[in-house]
């Protein structure tokens, strides 16, 4: 899948690419930018949600402790989901900042379906888009991108 993203952004220059702390995002960048010069820049803001105790268990069970708690509450150990959302947000603005026209984020799904969802004019930053693709490229604009930012920050409260 990296490859075949990198196969889709072969036309496109980037000044830098972004990823989380895990191997699998630093992986895929560096799989997608493969004869790149592009530097590689960690933004932990933009990591997986940390689920705390959470962490190793089944799908299921995130799912099932998900089911029975509000986006506010934290996980066992971990945050909740609007902290996440607020991390996010935060993590969107630090690279706005940046210095550089074409930046390249790789990171798990979560913020692209936040962002997406914000954009789309949702009140639910899990609806209408939720299920979002592996190593599939979206673009946002400077001003798309600070209105996502915006707007979940606003939503997780």
């Amino acid at each position: 899948m990296a490859r075949r993203l990198g196969r889709q952004l072969a036309g496109t220059t980037f000044d830098v690419c972004i990823h989380t702390r895990f191997e699998r995002t630093r992986r895929t960048a560096e799989l997608a930018l493969d004869g790149r010069a592009v530097p590689l820049i960690e933004e932990r803001g933009l990591d997986d949600v940390d689920v705390g105790e959470l962490e190793g268990s089944t799908i299921a069970a995130y799912h099932e402790w998900k089911e029975a708690h509000t986006r506010a509450d934290r996980f066992p150990g971990g945050e909740s989901l609007d902290e996440t959302a607020g991390r996010y947000a935060a993590a969107l603005r630090r690279v706005l900042a940046l210095p550089h026209d074409w930046v390249l984020v790789i990171c798990h799904e979560l913020p692209i379906r936040y962002a997406l969802n914000t954009m789309a004019g949702s009140d639910d930053l899990d609806r209408p888009f939720h299920a979002i693709p592996n190593a599939t490229p979206f673009l946002f604009d400077a001003p798309m991108l600070a209105a996502a930012a915006d707007r979940i920050e606003q939503l997780a409260g």
